[in-house]
């Protein structure tokens, strides 16, 4: 409490505003640069077959081309989130953040120059994963090492809340000009971001560690599966965070054929599944954080967000005979269930030492991203035949897949530890 003067007036005090200690560079770059990768992922989603459409594609080759494009995407995602996750233990996680940042933002610009040439776009698509798998992980990793413990959950859950706004804006964006521009709009996003970086200073906790131990002993990937323990906890912040990108991977992306099986009164369209779904998701990415905080816990949080997704679940597969309305409210819910993904990160972040804690960080949800393959391979398959000898349709397998992200998840919470409030300053036995 602040003391008073001898006139009686009250003393400022030396402590510094939550707000000021809140609000860093290293915040502000984490949040804008999360905000630019959000818009670039939710403009391809949109624009994948309208472009290609204009590039003369029609017919099933919109088809194989756009599913040749996402993996391509897909692929550069999971190779950059190795790559830069190393590169941000050896040589620093600012390195790691605008590395990641150029290079997306260099991949957006190539793609708004792309007319006739399908390779050329594939290239650029693979590119762009690749340079966007470094940007949260490296900002999620800045953050947690910079603020003090007890405001870790409000740092991240700022970089997660604006970030996720870049899925409203990506949206509006495609709407109003032509691909290219918008793509041009990403990319120059991305490259005003950069001229904040003089203001990004690198994190102490590396700087220790980078004083104490050679390159050798730092971003050792394969070391995360040299021991039984360290390896199967890696796995769990894998797997905790499935249900998010099973809600936007299947539930939503195939949201059209599964409301006309469950007889929904109306049309259902994709893109404002998407809208609703990343509406929820900022809600709840901006109450897990904040809820964190506030009781002190991140796993406590976590498992009342895996048990509200699953009551959401269960919502959205009992809608049958329901307007397009409800349907929509009720994934506008389910997405306020996964916005857990504020804290998932910032738990996987928090899991390991400093001399493997970006590569955890960047790898953690890109591997869950690139698991939307197998889950939307599995809805597929199960849909046209089953282990049980017919066909499940688009309700029953998209259910199967659901719940059993949904248990794989709980089954992962059980062996996380409470990360509230740790001491985050030390490092990997190697």
């Amino acid at each position: 409490m602040a003391g008073r003067g001898f006139n009686g007036a009250p003393m400022k005090s030396s402590q510094p505003s939550t707000l000021r200690t809140l609000l860093k560079p290293v915040v502000i770059v984490g949040a804008l640069g999360y905000f630019v990768d959000v818009y670039d992922l939710i403009l391809f989603a949109i624009l994948r077959i309208p472009s290609l459409k204009s590039m003369g594609f029609t017919g099933e080759a919109l088809v194989n081309h756009g599913i040749m494009l996402l993996n391509m995407q897909m692929i550069g995602m999971l190779l950059g989130g190795i790559f830069f996750g190393i590169l941000g233990d050896r040589l620093g996680r600012v390195t790691l953040l605008f590395g990641s940042i150029l290079l997306y933002s260099i991949a957006n610009v190539a793609n708004g120059m792309v007319h006739a040439s399908i390779e050329a776009y594939a290239l650029w698509r693979f590119v762009a994963g690749f340079g966007l798998a470094g940007e949260l992980g490296g900002g999620i990793t800045l953050v947690t090492e910079v603020l003090p413990a007890g405001m870790r959950a409000l740092g991240t859950t700022l970089v997660s809340t604006v970030g996720v706004f870049g899925a409203v804006i990506g949206g509006l964006v495609a709407q109003k000009v032509d691909w290219h521009t918008a793509y041009f709009i990403g990319g120059g996003l991305g490259l005003v971001l950069l001229l904040l970086r003089v203001g990004v200073a690198e994190s102490g906790m590396y700087q220790k560690m980078k004083s104490n131990l050679s390159q050798r002993g730092r971003g050792q990937f394969l070391k995360l599966f040299s021991n039984p323990a360290r390896c199967m906890k890696y796995l769990r912040c894998i797997i905790v965070g499935l249900p998010l990108w099973c809600v936007v991977g299947v539930l939503v992306a195939f949201s059209p054929e599964i409301a006309v099986a469950l007889n929904i009164r109306g049309d259902v369209k994709v893109a404002q599944a998407v809208a609703f779904c990343y509406l929820g998701i900022t809600f709840g990415g901006f109450a897990s954080g904040f809820l964190s905080q506030l009781a002190e816990s991140r796993r406590k949080v976590l498992l009342g967000f895996l048990l509200f997704t699953a009551a959401t679940m269960t919502a959205y597969f009992l809608c049958g005979g329901q307007s397009n309305g409800t349907f929509y409210l009720v994934i506008l819910f389910m997405g306020m269930g996964v916005g857990y993904w504020t804290i998932f990160v910032t738990i996987a972040a928090e899991q390991f030492g400093t001399n493997i804690r970006a590569t955890v960080a960047t790898t953690v949800p890109n591997f869950v991203r690139g698991a939307t393959v197998l889950l939307t391979s599995g809805f597929q398959a199960l849909k046209t035949s089953s282990p049980f000898g017919a066909k499940l349709g688009p309700v029953a397998s998209a259910a199967l897949v659901g719940f059993a992200c949904l248990l794989l998840a709980l089954w992962a919470w059980s062996g996380l530890e409470e990360t509230h409030g740790k001491n985050l300053d030390y490092m990997e036995p190697f």
